[in-house]
């Protein structure tokens, strides 16, 4: 099994957005150590005290500079905000930076309306997953320059390497995302710390309905992956303890407070226990939003959730009271799988 990371940038306590960077670097170069495949960053916004993760764009530039052979990625850009070939711009300047290591991932999500009103997003899209395949397809006709000689596009040209182009993955939640991923023979990974009930249904919808690719960037066969909170720790039980910072923020946003982390032991009060571990012989039709365990349990778990919806590589997203938890939690995983 592969593995790779998704990052989203989050503020230590007492610490800044720079503080938050220089995290990510060090968990992106840990990674690439290690031995996993895929460095992401995620895009939030309005969460400036908990995540600085803002600009993928940006940060992946950075992260390019720090790195050497892991793939870097966005996890996702939020295309329901952009224009396409401005994001295919972008991409292409990140190829440019780091040649045959980009992956342009793209999503879609809605933030606080003052949030959505500031990036200019268009309230009043009539087919909204029309719309969204349109402008993914957009940026990849953009980013292979392969739109046909007549099209009013065709004269557009954006700068790159010669080496590669940004590999285009299209991300969700849901089966409608799966469809679009589907429909345009693209590669799809699924956010399985959102709506982990829907993994299986949402991958069972791409296999069924994908059309080999006739886009540039596309896949002659279906191709994903899965991202899954886990927390690992030695032991089972530590796990579960480290564990509770994600409960104890799942809590908190459906309450509504958004982007909050508590400190380990005030999870656990807020939680009035600590969680039980995770048992090995979780049922992956049941599997909650965060998971952990010792390396061997979650290698079990994960291997399981990954032959259930018929993937090679999973993707580990976290919420941890510290960095160094995180990167503990990254080492023992990948001790677990076996990397090298």
């Amino acid at each position: 099994m592969d593995l790779s990371v998704v990052d989203l940038s989050p503020v230590p306590d007492g610490g800044t957005a720079r503080d938050a960077y220089a995290n990510t670097v060090e968990a992106a170069q840990q990674a690439e150590q290690l031995g996993y495949s895929r460095f992401w960053v995620a895009e939030h916004h309005g969460m400036a005290d908990s995540i600085a993760g803002t600009t993928p764009e940006v940060l992946l530039g950075h992260l390019a500079a720090e790195t050497d052979s892991i793939r870097l990625g966005s996890g996702a850009v939020l295309l329901n905000h952009y224009s396409p070939f401005k994001v295919a711009e972008q991409f292409g300047v990140l190829d440019a930076l780091a040649p045959g290591r980009i992956d342009a991932g793209v999503g879609r999500a809605n933030g606080s309306p003052a949030t959505d009103r500031a990036l200019g997003t268009d309230p009043r899209v009539q087919n909204p997953d029309e719309d969204h395949a349109e402008k993914i397809e957009a940026v990849v006709n953009h980013l292979y320059d392969d739109y046909p000689v007549d099209h009013p596009y065709s004269d557009l040209h954006i700068p790159r390497s010669e080496a590669g182009t940004p590999d285009p993955w299209v991300l969700g939640s849901s089966p409608s995302s799966a469809a679009i991923a589907a429909e345009l023979g693209l590669p799809y990974c699924f956010a399985a710390f959102i709506r982990p009930q829907l993994a299986a249904q949402s991958f069972e919808a791409y296999r069924e309905q994908f059309q080999s690719s006739a886009l540039a960037g596309g896949v002659d066969e279906p191709e994903g992956m899965i991202a899954v909170n886990a927390v690992c720790a030695e032991t089972d039980k530590e796990a579960a303890r480290l564990r509770s910072v994600a409960e104890a923020s799942y809590k908190r946003m459906q309450r509504g407070v958004v982007g909050t982390r508590p400190a380990v032991e005030e999870a656990i009060d807020e939680l009035d226990s600590v969680p039980e571990p995770t048992p090995e012989t979780l049922d992956t039709g049941e599997w909650p939003r965060a998971i952990s365990g010792s390396p061997e349990t979650l290698a079990s778990l994960l291997e399981k959730l990954a032959d259930r919806v018929g993937v090679d590589e999973m993707m580990i997203q976290h919420i941890h009271a510290t960095h160094d938890d995180a990167l503990r939690s990254h080492e023992l995983i990948a001790e677990g799988i076996g990397l090298t």
